[in-house]
Parts: C-alpha cells; sequence; structure tokens
C-alpha cells in the first residue's frame, strides 16, 4: 500500500525539515545543477565555428534547428529529411545548407566538413543515425527518447564513452528553471528524504490496429528511407508520417517514451537514480483484450511500478517511482491537498518525502504541499539555461551539458522497460542490468532489442 506522510506525523522530522527550507540558500545545489568546464578529446577550440548539419528538419526538428542555428558560433553546413517537402522551409531559411534525402549520403559527404549533427527522426532511427554519427566522430545531439529499444541505449551510452564526442538528448525542458529549481530543492533536503514517486503524463495515441490497405506515397517522401530498419509496411496517409508514428509499436514509443524522458528526468537527476531493480504494469484491460492493439499500439492508459536502488537522497535501501499515462493520474489521496478543490495537474510528479511533499506540475514551478501550511516557504529559483547552446558550447570546449548519453541512456532503458512490462500486465519483472536480462521471467528477455529490416 501506498503511504502519504501526515506532516506532523514527526515532530523533530518537522522541526529540521521547516529549518532546512528556511535556510534554502542561493546555489546551495550549484554542484549538482550548474555546468562544469570540461576537456573533450574532440571539442573545438575556443573561438572556433561549429560546422554543423541537422537531420529531421521540420516539426520538432526545426525548433532544434532553430535553436542551435541561434548560437553565435555555429554554421548550419548540411540538412536532411526524407520528405522534401518538409525541407522546404529550412532550405529557404539557410540557403547555403547543402541538401540531402539520405542521412547515410550526408555522412558519406560531407564527413569531413561538419563538426556535429542532431538527429530528431521518428524514435525508430534515433539509435542508428546516432550511432553511424558518433563512430564517424561527430558530436551528437538526440532527442528523446534517446532510443526506440533497451539494447540500443546501452549501446548509444557505450559509444559515446568511447569515442570522447559531446553529446546531449533533447529533454531540454530540464534546463528550465522550473525543473532545476525543482531538483536542487530536493537534493538541498526541503522535504527531507524521499519514500516514494509519483510521475504522469495525459498523453495517449488510440490506435486500434494497423489499417488495410495502402495509400499513394506523396512524391516528396521516401517511403522505404523513412522506415529505416523497422519492419516494412505500406504507407497510410495520416496513419504514421508525419506526427502519428507515436502511437506505433515498430516506430515510437506512446505516452510514456513520448513524454517519460520530460517527466521522469527530475526524479532521475534529483535522486541520483541508476538502473530500476524490478518494473510491473498495470493496463487498460479493454486494450489487453484486443489483439491487434496489443501487437500494434499501447493501453489508452497504463500504470507502471518501478523499485529502483535507494540513493543519498531517499529513505530506505529502495525508492518506489510509479509512472501513470493516457487516462489515468496517481490516486488523490496520495496528494496532501488542503481541500477538495485542488485539483491534480494533467502532469508532472509528485515527490513524497520524510517531511512532506514537493509537487512539480509539468512546465510550472514546483510548490510545497499542502499549500496552506507552507505559504511563507520560498524555493530558491535557480534560473534556466540553455539545453541547445549548451550542446554547442560543450562541442567548443566551455562547459559540459546535462543530458549527455552517460546520463540520459540509463534512463532512457528505465524508461524503456515500461514497454517490455507492458507485453506482461500484472508481472512483476526484476531486471539484472549488467546481464541486460530478466532472470524471473525469461520470455520478455525478446523484448529488450529487435533485428534491423534487411539492408539497414
Amino acid at each position: 500500500m501506498l503511504y502519504c506522510p501526515p506532516m506532523n506525523s514527526n515532530a523533530d522530522t518537522r522541526r529540521n525539515t521547516q529549518s532546512t527550507r528556511r535556510t534554502f540558500l542561493k546555489g546551495a545545489a550549484a554542484a549538482a545543477t550548474a555546468p562544469a568546464l570540461i576537456a573533450n578529446l574532440r571539442a573545438q577550440s575556443p573561438g572556433a565555428k561549429l560546422n554543423h548539419a541537422a537531420i529531421g528538419v521540420d516539426g520538432q526538428g526545426w525548433s532544434d534547428l532553430q535553436a542551435i542555428a541561434s548560437h553565435p558560433s555555429v554554421n548550419i553546413t548540411a540538412i536532411c529529411d526524407v520528405d522534401t517537402a518538409r525541407m522546404a522551409k529550412a532550405a529557404e531559411m539557410f540557403p547555403q545548407a547543402r541538401k540531402y534525402q539520405d542521412w547515410r549520403e550526408l555522412f558519406e559527404k560531407e564527413g569531413d566538413k561538419i563538426d556535429s549533427v542532431n538527429v530528431t527522426v521518428p524514435d525508430h532511427m534515433h539509435a542508428p543515425i546516432a550511432m553511424a554519427a558518433m563512430e564517424k566522430g561527430k558530436h551528437c545531439y538526440c532527442q528523446k527518447p534517446l532510443t526506440h529499444e533497451v539494447e540500443e541505449a546501452r549501446n548509444m551510452r557505450m559509444l559515446a564513452d568511447k569515442s570522447g564526442v559531446v553529446t546531449q538528448m533533447g529533454n531540454q525542458i530540464q534546463s528550465f528553471s522550473e525543473y532545476r529549481s525543482a531538483v536542487a530543492a530536493i537534493q538541498k533536503g526541503v522535504i527531507g528524504k524521499i519514500k516514494e514517486i509519483y510521475a504522469w503524463s495525459g498523453a495517449r495515441f488510440p490506435f486500434n490496429g494497423r489499417p488495410e490497405g495502402s495509400d499513394p506515397v506523396p512524391e516528396t517522401l521516401d517511403w522505404n528511407k523513412w522506415l529505416g530498419v523497422a519492419p516494412e509496411r505500406p504507407f497510410k496517409a495520416g496513419i504514421y508520417h508525419d506526427f502519428q508514428w507515436r502511437g506505433w509499436r515498430d516506430f515510437g514509443g506512446g505516452g510514456l517514451a513520448d513524454f517519460g524522458c520530460h517527466i521522469l528526468d527530475t526524479p532521475f537527476k534529483a535522486l541520483n537514480l541508476t538502473a530500476p531493480k524490478s518494473v510491473k504494469a498495470t493496463v487498460d484491460e479493454a486494450w489487453l483484450a484486443n489483439e491487434a492493439q496489443r501487437a500494434e499500439n499501447f493501453p489508452d492508459w497504463e500504470k507502471i511500478e518501478y523499485i529502483f536502488p535507494g540513493t543519498e537522497f531517499s529513505l530506505g535501501e529502495t525508492v518506489n517511482v510509479t509512472w501513470f499515462d493516457g487516462t489515468q493520474q496517481p490516486p488523490r489521496e496520495v496528494f496532501d491537498f488542503e481541500d477538495a478543490k485542488r485539483t491534480i495537474p494533467g502532469g508532472g510528479s509528485l515527490f513524497i518525502g520524510e517531511g512532506g511533499q514537493l509537487l512539480v506540475p509539468h512546465f510550472s514551478f514546483p510548490k510545497l504541499l499542502p499549500y496552506d501550511r507552507n505559504k511563507e516557504i520560498v524555493i530558491e529559483n535557480i534560473g534556466q539555461r540553455d539545453h541547445y547552446h549548451s550542446f554547442v558550447n560543450a562541442c567548443l570546449g566551455k562547459e559540459k551539458t546535462t543530458s549527455d548519453f552517460g546520463f540520459a541512456g540509463p534512463m532512457t532503458e528505465a524508461v524503456l522497460l515500461g514497454h517490455v512490462a507492458n507485453r506482461f500486465p500484472g508481472q512483476e519483472l526484476e531486471w539484472d542490468t549488467a546481464a541486460m536480462q530478466f532472470p524471473n521471467f525469461a520470455a520478455a528477455n525478446a523484448f529488450t532489442k529487435r533485428d534491423y529490416r534487411t539492408g539497414w
């Protein structure tokens, strides 16, 4: 049973915690959150220009391209998109950039002309492109989730470490003041040691199995290149390209993968979480009964229960982290609201500590619960940094990224283990991270990786 401690359950703990809150000095968590200077084997010398290639340049790719290009030390050297219609806007904005429809051709022809890339494409192509970039010694910014498969995340982390290139995952809200301040508050101990955490998102992609037939492929789209390493699928207008791929197992990861690396990032940062000891899923029963949906799509809602090893910031030998997405949220009774009028945010995380609760609504500043007892307590706003410019500066040898693949890889592994668990609802899967296996349930091991399509 989940435990929500009353604020006055331990007078000494509460007095100590209140005192800690009121002495929350500026910069208290600087060691955990501020960028540090690094020397990177492949970093450019200070004052140099970074020659950058953008792979995927519309939608989020357009945002990533603009954000990286806004750094004064960046030259956009090449752009690439499998859909030339979606590349037109970027081509107009960066007329000097050479244009490609195949990222492999870009690497072949631009290998000695570029220093870095961003990979902003559907999830299933993150690892193939980013791995190729790092193998060529290119600094790599890759959108979240870092990969589509658990094994890919492990391989990405290992290659990043081996290659020495600068890396950054595109969970850019990590750098917002709201989330940085929440991390700092937890690590300073404003609610004491953490007992458990809830995290959730209302994101959902309610598809009902693969549609029949096919549609003509637009002249501007290379469908084979869009499919890439994924299994062969007929083109269907509005079903996969250019946004709804998120709701299909072959290409995306539903609400958990789409938002897990955003919202679970704060718990991972705040507690220095590592690999989970176990994971268990509870899912929408209608989805469970629909064979076509189970094979192709994600539940309309799911509850993923992780048990992590304890850390210096948690209470006890383990800490429970529970994720909800779609139409389900954490039970209202776990929130220490002071009245019935308070509503649960549409997404966010709730830290339950030995001396209180910290609520971090998605895109909002953290709040101590209950509100009425904490009106005079101010959580330090430690400010915002630029996630994209941090990547560029790190490539130029000026600072360190905060979501490099050494951090993002293990977090992505944990997120993706939730997808393995939802294939076996109700089964607690024990995870041996060193062996990358579930020792208590061998049937789940096949779903930590997949074979790439022939030719890829």
